[in-house]
Formats: C-alpha cells, sequence, structure tokens
C-alpha cells in the first residue's frame, strides 16, 4: 500500500493509477449533498469557501455520534454518486480527490481527466475501522446542517483505492 500525504500535489495525482491501494495521511473533508450545495452557492456568489479547495480531498461520510473519549464514532463513506452534481464545478475550482463508495458519472469522470483530479473508493461496511484512522476531527463550515456539516478532519494510513484517476483509467468493471 502506497502512503499518500494530503493535501495533494499535482505531481502525485499525475502518478496514481486505478486500482492501486494506498493509504493517505493528512487533512480530509467531509462534506454530503446539503453542504455541497451551500459550496456551489458559495461559488456562484462569489464567495468565499470555508475551506481551500486546492489540493482538498473530500470524504462523501455521515458520522455516527462520538462515543465518550473517541474522535469521532463510526465514519464510513457514502454513496459518492449523490454527489456528482456538484463534483465537476468544485474540480473546475481546485478541489483535487474525493473518497465515497460506489462508480461515478461519466462527467464526473471526464472532469477528473480535463481537471486532473482523482476519485478514491473507500470500503464500504468498514466505518468503525475508519474512525480508529482519525486523528483530529471538527466542524469547520455549516453547523446547522448537523451530520451534513463540513467537517476537517486529520487521519493517518487511512486505507483507500483509486478507483478513478486524472488518466482516464477506472477501477470499475465497465462491460464492452
Amino acid at each position: 500500500m502506497t502512503p499518500i500525504s494530503l493535501p495533494l500535489t499535482p505531481e502525485t495525482i499525475e502518478d496514481l493509477r486505478a486500482g492501486e491501494a494506498v493509504a493517505l495521511s493528512g487533512e480530509l473533508y467531509v462534506a454530503r449533498d446539503a453542504a455541497h450545495a451551500r459550496l456551489i452557492a458559495l461559488l456562484e456568489a462569489g464567495q468565499p469557501l470555508p475551506f481551500e479547495l486546492r489540493g482538498a480531498v473530500v470524504y462523501y461520510m455521515g458520522p455516527t455520534p462520538t462515543p465518550p473519549g473517541a474522535v469521532i464514532g463510526a465514519c464510513g463513506p457514502t454513496t459518492a454518486s449523490r454527489m456528482d452534481p456538484f463534483a465537476p464545478t468544485l474540480l473546475a475550482h481546485g478541489l483535487a480527490g474525493m473518497i465515497g463508495k460506489g462508480q461515478r458519472s461519466a462527467a464526473v469522470t471526464e472532469a477528473l481527466v480535463r481537471h486532473r483530479g482523482v476519485y478514491f473508493y473507500a470500503y464500504g461496511g468498514c466505518g468503525a475501522f475508519y474512525a480508529s484512522c482519525v486523528t483530529s476531527n471538527r466542524v469547520v463550515a455549516f453547523e446547522d446542517l448537523g451530520p451534513e456539516a463540513i467537517y476537517r478532519l486529520v487521519v493517518r494510513d487511512f486505507p483507500v483505492i483509486v478507483a478513478n484517476d486524472c488518466h482516464g483509467g477506472s477501477a470499475f468493471y465497465e462491460p464492452a
């Protein structure tokens, strides 16, 4: 498993290939549907975003309640296709990577190539294990959204697969 430091650099993104197992360490941002809609609204209004998109990786995840003494509760991936309407715009504004489960639309995979981004597949059903990789967790925006707020996580050795790379490669089976 290849160790990868976050935020992502253009050189790292260029080196990644679909099907490669990697371990991410550094800063991730958690955002789902409602937060994505607000990010797009901010971009359309010319307003600043609550975090720097350039080099950032967004994890599509819904946290569970944090047990006493823990950094975070179970934090497994959610279905990435729900964010497909928003992903091309965020990639065009500098987003470097996304983490979720399931395949992405053609518009997203084309945007990954055009804007040199990467989509990582996280293992479904492993929320408790992923929680053990989180060393820090805090809300950074849209706290009123509760579990749909944007969180900043610091992770160590967070295992994922490169599902779609910036060269058009895919780890998903695609029948002819």
